[in-house]
């Protein structure tokens, strides 16, 4: 039966209220424009695209956090399992697993050998930036696409660095009084901080100038000033900025300035030709996943900020298919441990003549407590730069993620995370595609997608380098936690797809242009970790909004 359809005309019509279609939003509205924006997930919290771990829960005990960002991340590709339950109860119903029929969204079209296990995609107002790290590093330049010069570079990192609240500031007590410091319950040390830096510093002599030496990690957000011993991480919602919040609580109807529809899945672009040879899109079919209703929203310009997969997910299901679409797909190898600090470092604390008087008066009001660090102690958040002969980024901290999660008997303030990241060249043989079967669909009815992932031998023997070195600075600051030995993690698992959705010169070998508009249409962007060309061994949210920025700059102003 033929759907009915409600008609809805806008002027620009964002598809994903992550990061980077809040970028958009703020940029476009800046420039006169009325968005109209919209996800497929929920709105999770009361502040549309706030970071969960701004709860009072999450800033006492980071690791009752691990399981929200666990329970966030929805599978993209699962094969098939056809293996046998041999424990099963002979009386219960046993199914032939080796037959086509599909249950719980498995994919029977993935190669496992060849699968990004780990990939995940969130379905929520706000994104990943509901849960994620907010460590937003800029590019190394030997990773920067040239088809923005490195001057512009500079200022749109700038641009993007301010929209999010990034600075380095919140973990260095050199830096209290600048912004995004702050003093916790009053500390003015931050011993682990140091401690885990300078231990690095000593482990690489030669890492010794400005952007290669061991240093804080860049993060998003701030210090509270009324209470610095909590941090406002930043979400979506800081990039959309208070005159966006605020716009959102007027009445919401058609023709205000602002407004998010959660739960509104974007299925396809219906477009048409022009008299200049190009292409417009004309409407967008969206379904309003609750109550079952469709909508055709015309818009004037439509930008498509659903993630590295689910972007070209959209266009596939609309007969947008480029070459290039879904191919040179990047992602990071990530090695990971956990230590306990050595005794050693321990012991240097109490020799430490800057930090005798915080470690005394905290052992005065604790006197059974072995540990000479304060419980308002800020757990490290340290950082070694990609650099021309490191090609990997470094992070070692402390912090949840969904996996690395620290049982209830182990003290955390003696546990430091590492997480060494690599990289992968573009290559159009490395893939994501999306199933043409009516019987292969995700859990959202879109067509499945499918990974075709390998590294190269190259990029194999740089991996097994980049191990070696996580092994060097675990070694330098403590034990391996048992259970959290060195490892690499599941392919996918950083959650740091690139390249499949890419910029380019040329629609042969990319799907945008050098500002994000997709080759051959007129009204169509897409802001994505996807639109990056590049290899990248760093966190790439940051570069994306960077590139989001650029291409506002080129979308026209309102009336």
């Amino acid at each position: 039966m033929a759907e009915r359809f409600d008609d809805l005309t806008v002027d620009v019509l964002i598809v994903g209220s992550g990061p980077l279609g809040c970028t958009f939003a703020r940029k476009l509205y800046e420039k006169g424009r009325s968005i109209f924006m919209i996800d497929a997930g929920a709105k999770l919290s009361q502040i549309p695209g706030w970071h969960l771990k701004n709860s009072f829960l999450y800033q006492r005990n980071v690791n009752e956090f691990t399981g929200v960002v666990e329970s966030h991340l929805h599978k993209l590709s699962v094969p098939q399992n056809h293996s046998v339950v041999p424990t099963l109860d002979p009386g219960a119903l046993q199914v032939d697993e080796t037959k086509p029929y599909i249950t719980n969204n498995a994919n029977p079209e993935q190669n496992p050998h060849f699968n990004l296990p780990g990939a995940s995609a969130t379905y929520c107002v706000g994104g990943m930036a509901t849960h994620w790290t907010a460590c937003t590093p800029r590019e190394h330049p030997s990773e920067r696409t040239d088809l923005i010069t490195d001057e512009q570079w500079d200022g749109l990192y700038q641009a993007a660095e301010k929209l999010l609240n990034t600075n380095q500031n919140m973990f260095d007590d050199t830096k209290i009084h600048e912004f995004g410091g702050g003093a916790p319950d009053g500390v003015t040390h931050f011993i682990r901080n140091h401690l885990v830096r300078d231990t690095l510093r000593s482990t690489y002599p030669d890492l010794n100038e400005e952007e290669t030496i061991p240093q804080y990690l860049p993060l998003a957000g701030v210090r509270r000033k009324d209470a610095p011993e909590f941090i406002t991480w930043s979400g979506a919602d800081t990039v959309l900025g208070e005159e966006l919040l605020i716009a959102l609580e007027t009445p919401n109807k058609i023709g205000g300035q602002f407004q998010l529809k959660e739960m509104w899945q974007c299925r396809e672009l219906v477009y048409e030709g022009t008299n200049r040879g190009t292409q417009n899109v004309r409407y967008a079919i969206v379904r309003d996943l609750l109550n079952k209703k469709y909508y055709r929203i015309y818009a004037h310009t439509i930008i498509i900020a659903a993630g590295a997969v689910l972007t070209p997910q959209i266009l596939f299901n609309s007969r947008i298919r480029p070459p290039a679409l879904g191919h040179y797909l990047c992602q990071q190898p990530k090695a990971f441990c956990q230590v306990v600090l050595l005794q050693s470092l321990v012991d240097s604390i109490q020799d430490n003549t800057e930090w005798q008087k915080i470690v005394e008066k905290y052992q005065r009001v604790h006197p059974n407590d072995p540990i000479p660090i304060p419980l308002s102690d800020p757990s490290p958040q340290c950082w070694i730069p990609v650099s021309d002969n490191r090609p990997w980024h470094c992070q070692v901290q402390r912090d949840a993620f969904s996996y690395g999660g620290v049982g209830a008997s182990v003290d955390t303030r003696l546990i430091v995370d590492l997480r060494w990241f690599g990289k992968m060249e573009p290559r159009f043989e490395n893939y994501v595609d999306f199933s043409s079967k009516v019987d292969n669909k995700d859990t959202f009815g879109m067509p499945q997608p499918t990974f075709h992932v390998k590294l190269s031998d190259d990029e194999g023997a740089a991996a097994h380098k980049m191990m070696g070195d996580m092994l060097v600075a675990a070694k330098s600051l403590g034990g391996f936690l048992p259970g959290a030995e060195p490892s690499f993690q599941q392919p996918g698992k950083s959650l740091h797809i690139t390249g499949t959705c890419r910029m380019g010169k040329s629609e042969q070998d990319s799907v945008v242009d050098g500002h994000s508009k997709v080759w051959g249409f007129e009204n169509l962007y897409l802001g994505s970790c996807g639109v990056i060309p590049t290899g990248t061994a760093c966190n790439p949210t940051l570069t994306a909004m960077a590139m989001a920025i650029h291409a506002c700059e080129q979308i026209p102003a309102g009336n």
